[in-house]
């Protein structure tokens, strides 16, 4: 059974004056996810992608209102009627801006403060805060308070918040627009091993093309609040009208492919550094073989 399964999803916010039109922002969103599969989420601002995480904890349309139809379940309930807070407990996310989501005095207090609304036993909250700062490696930042931090470092300390409750599903909304490389590679390292060690499923918004490619199991290309194509990294990012129908960056190994594909008629098809190094090193050794 799919952990998320979304059938012709429609949804529009109200009007923004009287008498005015709804605002469509889902035009029909068919997608299922597997328990532990890494689904990354591209497409310009503005096509939908937030508002399609925020229908799979039921912020849409419980707390946005608007109208909505379709079928949306994730986890074999319906978040269109499951109270929030009952779901947040199997399905975390974290937005982009994390001032939106930082609120107790210290980082400790924060990152502990779903589990105790669990009403979790004191040892185990102390076990998971010190697990979810550890993962986003800010253990020695726990007595700070959030207003101290730099934007990375909340954006950090959210993302561990939201991992201390140990949910079943965890939705990234640009989880790393706001770190340095070191702090963008630290993160998205601890997400992929999420995914892997604990079947975590994971819903990504992002733009970081290197990312997307190192860690998504599939990616979903979303062009005018439609789904345009869910498929592997290495399909999407090599589907040449898509991307110029659509406008989303591609990894810089991929770049070189096509260029390598476009000068010497060879069939590259890489989308990460590892496999652009043992691509080019089997075609190396063969040249220098061949007689």
């Amino acid at each position: 059974m799919s952990i998320i399964s979304i059938d012709d999803l429609h949804y529009a916010y109200d009007p923004p004056l009287p008498g005015g039109e709804p605002i469509r922002v889902l035009c029909g969103i068919d997608l299922c996810m597997e328990r532990g599969e890494f689904l990354s989420l591209m497409g310009p601002t503005g096509v939908g992608k937030t508002t399609l995480c925020m229908a799979l904890n039921g912020l849409v349309p419980q707390a946005t209102g608007g109208r909505i139809r379709g079928s949306v379940e994730v986890l074999g309930c319906d978040p269109r009627r499951t109270p929030v807070e009952a779901l947040a407990a199997r399905v975390g996310i974290v937005y982009q801006d994390p001032e939106s989501q930082l609120f107790c005095t210290t980082v400790q207090d924060e990152v502990a403060f779903g589990p105790e609304n669990l009403g979790i036993a004191a040892q185990e909250i102390e076990e998971r805060v010190e697990w979810a700062l550890n993962v986003v490696n800010m253990t020695s930042y726990g007595d700070r308070s959030p207003n101290q931090l730099s934007g990375g470092e909340k954006q950090r300390v959210a993302l561990a918040a939201s991992l201390a409750m140990m949910p079943e599903v965890l939705i990234l909304d640009e989880p790393a627009a706001s770190l340095d490389p070191l702090g963008r590679f630290q993160v998205f390292e601890a997400i992929g091993a999420l995914c892997r060690q604990r079947r975590m499923t994971i819903v990504m918004v992002s733009h970081d093309a290197e990312h997307v490619a190192q860690f998504s199991d599939r990616v979903a290309v979303m062009w005018e609040g439609r789904l345009a194509r869910v498929d592997a990294p290495s399909e999407i990012f090599f589907d040449r009208s898509l991307r110029e129908q659509v406008g989303f960056a591609i990894p810089q190994v991929s770049a070189l492919a096509m260029a390598l594909n476009d000068r010497y008629g060879s069939t590259y098809r890489f989308t990460r550094l590892d496999e652009a190094e043992e691509a080019l090193r089997r075609d190396l050794v063969k040249q220098q073989s061949s007689p």
